[in-house]
């Protein structure tokens, strides 16, 4: 490598430290914030009495503080480890998606070799910058010759109604949460060293938005938005959430490639659409009459329940930057 070139790179990684001490900072002065608001509403309002509302709002920021630390650590280390971080979300994704409710379609040891097979050829593919080879992976190989081996061979309706159900299952576990990690190998013009960034950028604000939306719906919600599926969500939650959500994306313009309008368009796309992926989710859970997708999460369910919204706007975002700044 030339002069010039380390010059390039070693001022690169400069930035991205600066930036990453900031984020950091930023992320760990919100859950300060939300640590001190969460106890001084119990010592007001609960009296040490035990308090529904409260106590989840305290729930959720303990564990907000453990997903920030491990998602943080994982994306300061790199490539591969962000990588083999997600490869495991998304087993465990797949797991709580294949096994909750009182008709679990987790199938035989077959099925899960698959799982245990696919998934990681989808990292694979992202490791190496397939991005056409992942993108139809799952699509036309896994879901048709799941179609084939069903519909064709089987002709068996209630074989049908669990094809239904896998195939969902893979959409969601191997597809699109992949999106969010695939973002590390997007070639984004005078942007190199940073795309940690985009994946920051991205979580905070569908996860700011889920927040948001259930401390405004909490403190001003009268008018439930589809109360047969979801009765929490209001919109005055949803108007409140998704305006706080995209402000903060908006001020977070400085760590992206964007403009300041371009962050505020986005982060409205990003928020408008976790906000429906989590309206989907919940639907599928009421039809399967469970309240949350696993316990592996203290105060936040499963890892498909926090997942839920980003489960769109992943696939989305990455294609937002992959044709408007990184090219096809």
């Amino acid at each position: 490598m030339s002069g010039t070139g380390q010059s390039g790179a070693c001022a690169s990684l400069i930035v991205l430290r600066d930036h990453a001490i900031a984020i950091s900072a930023i992320i760990a002065c919100m859950l300060l914030l939300a640590s001190t608001t969460g106890a001084l509403l119990k010592l007001r309002f609960a009296r040490g009495h035990p308090h529904e509302v409260i106590d989840n709002l305290n729930a959720r920021i303990r564990a907000w503080w453990i997903m920030a630390a491990i998602l943080g650590g994982g994306l300061w280390s790199g490539k591969l480890v962000t990588l083999v971080m997600f490869a495991v979300i998304s087993l465990i994704a797949m797991h709580e998606y294949l096994t909750a409710g009182p008709s679990p379609t987790a199938g035989n040891w077959i099925n899960w070799l698959v799982i245990f097979a696919v998934i990681p050829v989808q990292y694979t593919l992202i490791l190496f910058k397939w991005h056409i080879a992942y993108l139809v992976f799952i699509p036309s190989v896994v879901l048709s010759t799941l179609a084939i081996a069903t519909f064709a061979l089987k002709q068996d309706p209630a074989r049908c109604s669990r094809a239904y159900r896998l195939s969902w299952g893979w959409t969601v576990s191997a597809f699109c949460i992949p999106f969010i990690p695939a973002l590390l190998t997007l070639d984004v013009p005078d942007y190199a060293e940073r795309n940690v960034l985009l994946v920051v950028f991205l979580v905070l604000v569908a996860q700011a938005s889920d927040v948001l939306q259930y401390v405004w719906g909490k403190l001003f919600g009268k008018h439930p938005i589809a109360p047969a599926i979801s009765p929490a969500k209001t919109l005055e939650g949803f108007i409140g959430g998704i305006a706080s959500a995209t402000l903060l994306g908006t001020s977070l313009w400085w760590m992206t490639p964007f403009t300041i309008a371009q962050a505020a368009v986005v982060s409205l796309l990003i928020t408008l659409l976790g906000f429906a992926s989590g309206l989907l989710m919940s639907a599928n859970k009421r039809q399967r009459s469970i309240k949350d997708w696993g316990n592996l999460i203290n105060g936040h369910g499963g890892v498909l329940d926090r997942m839920d919204s980003l489960l769109i706007s992943a696939p989305l975002f990455f294609y937002w930057l992959k044709y408007g700044w990184a090219g096809p």
